[in-house]
Order: structure tokens, then C-alpha cells, then sequence
């Protein structure tokens, strides 16, 4: 006997982050991008519009990853960032305040991003759950 179910039945499972190495990657590629565009548009001499590009980049990275992808992802902007966006070209330096400054930024932008997407599958989760209709029991009848 076949038994038909409708999909829509039961609590749908929140959607599993996706795999870290493929959040770095595309943090790499993008950030590569980005700080490209950056520098053909307004050149090296402003980072802080290649800042919040790649805040921006980051933030939205970190709706579909893993909390543990943050840093990684943070480091891999800020490398882009520092080598490409600010002049000389291609050399990473470390200055101090600005840098740590700009690996908080970056932080911060992966991880509000990922706490914004746990917050948001939550919330949906627990709608699924409490629209669900209650089932009446089927015992016997005290009438």
C-alpha cells in the first residue's frame, strides 16, 4: 500500500551553515574583487570605502557560515585588504591601531552577520513550530 505525505509535513530542519573552506574561498575571491574595483574606481589612497566593502562582504559571508569561519574569514579581508587597497601594492605592512582596528571591523562584520542568521532561523523555526495546528486527542468521551 503506498501512503501519501505531503512534504510540507512536520518541523523543517534549519538549514545547515555551508562548509568553511568555502566561505574562505569566497571571502578570498571576493575580497579580491572588491579591492580591485576599489582601486580602478577611487583609487589606493582611500581604504576606508575598501573597509566597508569588505565589512559589507564579510557581514554577508557570515549569514550563511559557521561562527568558527569568522575569524578566518576576517583575517582572509584584511589580508586583501592591507596587501592590495593601501599603497605599496602587494606589501603587507602592520601598522599599529589602523590594523587591529581593521581586524575588528572585519570580526565583528562576520559575526553580526552569523548571529543575524541564527536569529532569523530561530524565529522562523519557532513560527513553524507554534503555527502547527494541535492535534485533539482521539481517547474516549467523558460525556
Amino acid at each position: 500500500m503506498i501512503e501519501w505525505v505531503s512534504l510540507r509535513s512536520g518541523a523543517r530542519p534549519v538549514p545547515q551553515p555551508v562548509a568553511t573552506p568555502v566561505v574562505w574561498a569566497t571571502a578570498f575571491g571576493g575580497a579580491l574583487v572588491l579591492v580591485a574595483v576599489h582601486n580602478m574606481l577611487v583609487g589606493s589612497d582611500r581604504p576606508g570605502f575598501a573597509l566597508a566593502a569588505l565589512s559589507l562582504l564579510a557581514a554577508l559571508l557570515g549569514l550563511c557560515a559557521r561562527f568558527t569561519a569568522a575569524p578566518g574569514t576576517a583575517v582572509l579581508c584584511w589580508l586583501t585588504l592591507n596587501g592590495f587597497a593601501i599603497p605599496p601594492a602587494g606589501t603587507l605592512t602592520w601598522a599599529g591601531h589602523r590594523d587591529t582596528f581593521w581586524l575588528a571591523c572585519l570580526c565583528a562584520a562576520t559575526l553580526v552577520g552569523t548571529v543575524l542568521a541564527r536569529i532569523i532561523q530561530a524565529r522562523a523555526a519557532y513560527r513553524r513550530i507554534a503555527a502547527e495546528p494541535a492535534t485533539p486527542s482521539t481517547g474516549p468521551s467523558t460525556d
